[in-house]
């Protein structure tokens, strides 16, 4: 090989014969290949169950619907029943007590819309009119002909999309049956999971592998706890925007005043998008109603109601209980109403907030987590169980016993010692 330059005797060296074509790739690459094949599994997985979660999407909203309730009322029945009251009656109070509250508010919704819409339509008429005022004499200094066409331009829109309203008008009635079949669901949900929820997740726990429960179930503990605080921030800060943009509009003379707020509460539980919903909605009816001034009163008032809801209340009432950043709010609602319509984004935050406190305290391993919820949590149901647990694990005991002593090997030291002298008297 001395005529033979270097670079040709490498080419046609003879390749060792204990080195393989895997040996080859360079180790990242490897790396890189075993993180894409699990990534696609994870996503395959993910789609499938996103797959069979829409197949019953009646179910499961109506599921997902009651865990937010699940996580108001919990502490107030758990408060109950520390001070003596039997579990199920604490849950049919509250249950009643939550009933009687929606009732009430839809009440009175429907009685200011009835009384007020005849009020309503004359203010809207009158502020019609005084907008035209405003546009022909203001700023935009528009012709009367220039308005009538832009008022036309809508008229023949809303006509020409009128098979739309209408066939949306027949989709709301359609949904309305499974509207109340859902409701029913979502009640029967809320008194098991609130009265007899803690054994339903201790079975679910069971079903993991032995080394699985206890970080799962305390990951999960941290989650509950982080779902419980949001919707208990959520309420807050609902009632506090009802509250000020309800009392701004009635100070304004906005008709409506409290239908508007139940529907800035309502909105709040979408942060970023029903906030700024809700309040477009207030401003558009001070505009029709009582004309461009108090509108853009009213537009301060939402401006300002805002500001405190996002740089005071829900940086002090969430704290680090829901650690997400607003991108990733905001990205979370806009996948939730592409994949999930309404749903995905009622859902889309307590989801990724819950997901985000459980993925966290897995990786990490946290030694300080509190106890989960199956040791945290004790009823009396659940003593059947248990008991049957220490039998079998007594008997087992006892079985390996007797085999260490049929072998000639001493006993394992602990309880094994002391049932020996029992087994041997048996």
């Amino acid at each position: 090989m001395a005529g033979v330059p270097p670079t040709q005797s490498r080419l046609t060296r003879t390749p060792r014969p204990d080195r393989t074509a895997a040996d080859a790739v360079p180790f990242p690459v490897r790396v890189a290949a075993a993180w894409a094949w699990r990534v696609v599994v994870v996503a395959v997985v993910l789609y499938g169950l996103g797959q069979v979660l829409a197949y019953f999407s009646e179910l499961t909203v109506s599921l997902f619907v009651a865990l937010l309730f699940v996580a108001l009322l919990v502490p107030s029945v758990d408060f109950l029943d520390r001070h003596g009251w039997p579990r199920v009656v604490a849950t049919l109070v509250c249950m009643l007590l939550g009933i009687a509250l929606i009732v009430g508010l839809f009440t009175l919704v429907v009685t200011q819309i009835v009384y007020g819409f005849d009020d309503l339509a004359d203010q809207a008429s009158a502020g019609i009119t005084q907008l035209q005022t405003w546009l022909s004499n203001g700023p935009l200094g528009l012709s009367n002909s220039q308005i009538n066409d832009y008022i036309t331009q809508a008229r023949t829109a809303l006509q020409a999309n009128s098979d739309s309203i209408v066939s949306g008008a027949v989709a709301v009635g359609g949904t309305a049956a499974t509207l109340l079949t859902g409701s029913f669901l979502v009640l029967f949900f809320t008194i098991f999971l609130t009265w007899d929820g803690r054994r339903v997740w201790s079975w679910l726990v069971r079903l993991l592998p032995a080394p699985a429960e206890a970080p799962f179930d305390a990951a999960m503990h941290r989650g509950w706890v982080t779902l419980t605080s949001y919707v208990r921030a959520t309420i807050i800060v609902a009632a506090v925007d009802a509250i000020g943009i309800g009392l701004g509009a009635f100070v304004l003379g906005i008709p409506l005043a409290v239908p508007l707020a139940v529907l800035v509460f309502l909105g709040a539980f979408v942060p970023i998008v029903g906030a700024v919903v809700t309040g477009a909605v207030a401003v558009l009816v001070g505009l029709v109603a009582v004309g461009p001034v108090k509108a853009l009163i009213m537009l301060a008032v939402v401006l300002l109601v805002q500001q405190l809801e996002s740089h005071v209340l829900q940086p002090f009432l969430l704290g680090k209980a829901v650690s997400v950043h607003p991108l990733a709010v905001f990205i979370a609602i806009t996948a939730g109403a592409t994949l999930a319509g309404i749903p995905g984004v009622l859902f889309a935050v307590p989801v990724i907030a819950v997901a985000n406190t459980v993925v966290v305290h897995l990786v990490r391993g946290d030694a300080a987590l509190p106890p989960g919820l199956v040791k945290h949590f004790k009823d009396d149901g659940e003593d059947d169980d248990e008991r049957t647990s220490d039998e079998e694990r007594r008997d087992a005991d006892e079985a390996a016993a007797r085999r260490a002593r049929e072998d000639g090997e001493p006993p394992a030291p602990g309880r094994l010692d002391e049932r020996a002298p029992a087994d041997d008297q048996r």
